[in-house]
């Protein structure tokens, strides 16, 4: 968390190409949160985080700023759409699910932390747990003699181990018997705690059942750590935890906002939409939501809008609504240079991801420079042609480049295949001018 806005900037510059207004503001509402932390309680309670709408086209990089800055960060973020609540009749989604989903992200998130904090207790659990099988231990009554030597084995073996020089043995482990998991997010916590208790009462019982299990000693290393991690971690203070860091450091991104928005050009009033903008206003505004790892407050949670506005604009939400987005940002769609940026420089880009997994097969891919502008060009022309993607229009350009290369992958082991501008006119050219045929494949 104790990042400057810059160091924030400078992070999303290596995902993300442009849009310096959206991630400069984003930067300092996540310094904001830092800065707030560090003050006396009675301030913190006071200082409420500075919503944010963004407005953009899709595959601009509106929802990739916000995930990018929760994964490096280990933030808890969830990402639900909009329009999914108007539907509530259907499938029975309520709003509050968005924030049970922020608490259970945030325990997986602590879980791994304390994992990761006791990572050398637990393997020491699981190398006693196999060395056990390996060698069974010896009768109390068993002499000083063999308890000394039994001692030197144990530890030749123990060694192995270590060294992985018995990973192929095959070792016969308990596991308790898994039962029915009841995980979903979706119901309210008192509908949730009844269908656990119905749970508890069909397989009472049966959860204390240890089950035999024939493995290698590679495969029983993973299945032991699950059982390690209940025994040796406070479950009950990485819920406590787990509660907090949803609190104080949760990021809900709500995407497709501008679906819910009543625009005011069309006569007919929509009753769904503006109910789904009055049941996320107490939970952007502040409230407690009861979830069945506990109560929540939402009153710091950083909410982070998204929409597109084509047939709305952020007026057209209710006035109470809008005043909970303070910080406005529009993010600019991406032109020709862009587009072969984000194939060029960006950090794990679409020619990188390429270039890897036709490494599998021994093909060893190169992109000539003129041949990213080409399809940077390409991209961009279908963009202004058919509707506007974005940068995911890039997926659909290289696919459609590489689809034969990818099928005849065997055939090309241990070459190295050069992707030059006649390459790439030879297969996208007739597509891209052929305006009914890019409609269908690009």
């Amino acid at each position: 968390m104790n990042l400057t806005p810059k160091e924030i900037v400078k992070y999303l510059d290596e995902y993300i190409i442009g849009q310096k207004e959206a991630k400069k503001i984003i930067a300092i509402a996540l310094r904001n949160r830092y800065r707030r932390m560090q003050l006396p309680k009675e301030i913190q309670d006071e200082i409420t985080p500075k919503n944010i709408l963004m407005i953009g086209s899709t595959g601009v990089g509106k929802t990739e700023i916000a995930r990018r800055l929760a994964k490096s960060l280990e933030l808890p973020f969830v990402k639900v759409e909009a329009s999914k609540y108007t539907e509530v009749g259907f499938v029975g989604r309520d709003v509050e699910s968005m924030v049970r989903d922020l608490v259970a992200n945030a325990l997986v998130l602590v879980k791994e932390i304390h994992k990761e904090k006791n990572k050398e207790a637990i393997e020491e659990y699981v190398t006693k747990k196999i060395l056990e099988k390996l060698l069974p231990p010896l009768p109390k009554m068993a002499s000083e003699e063999k308890k000394a030597e039994y001692q030197r084995s144990y530890e030749k073996m123990k060694e192995k181990l270590l060294k992985g020089e018995l990973d192929n043995l095959k070792i016969e482990i308990e596991i308790p018997k898994s039962s029915l998991s009841f995980e979903d997010t979706s119901l309210p916590p008192e509908l949730a705690r009844a269908q656990e208790s119905i749970a508890k009462i069909f397989t009472l019982g049966v959860n204390k059942e240890q089950i035999k299990k024939e493995v290698t000693v590679k495969e029983a290393r993973d299945l032991l750590k699950n059982e390690a991690s209940e025994k040796l971690l406070d479950m009950e203070q990485i819920k406590q935890e787990a509660l907090q860091k949803a609190q104080e450091e949760g990021i809900i991104f709500i995407d497709e906002i501008d679906k819910i928005a009543v625009s005011s050009t069309t006569t007919r009033q929509d009753p769904s939409k503006e109910g789904v903008q009055r049941d996320l206003l107490p939970i952007v505004e502040g409230s407690t939501v009861n979830t069945k790892w506990g109560p929540i407050k939402t009153d710091h949670i950083l909410f982070i809008a998204a929409g597109a506005f084509h047939l709305s604009k952020p007026s057209d939400l209710i006035p109470e609504l809008q005043g909970r987005f303070p910080l406005r940002v529009e993010l600019d769609s991406l032109d020709e240079e862009a587009l072969y940026k984000i194939l060029a420089h960006t950090k794990n880009s679409l020619i990188k991801q390429y270039q890897a997994l036709l490494s599998v097969e021994e093909v060893e891919l190169e992109f000539s420079d003129d041949a990213l502008r080409a399809i940077a060009k390409y991209a961009h022309n279908a963009n202004q042609k058919l509707e506007d993607i974005g940068a995911r229009r890039l997926h659909t350009v290289i696919e459609n480049l590489l689809e034969d290369l990818s099928f005849e992958a065997d055939e090309h082991r241990g070459e190295k295949i050069v992707i030059d501008r006649a390459f790439v006119d030879e297969k996208l050219q007739e597509i891209i001018e052929n305006d009914d045929l890019a409609k269908y494949i690009l």
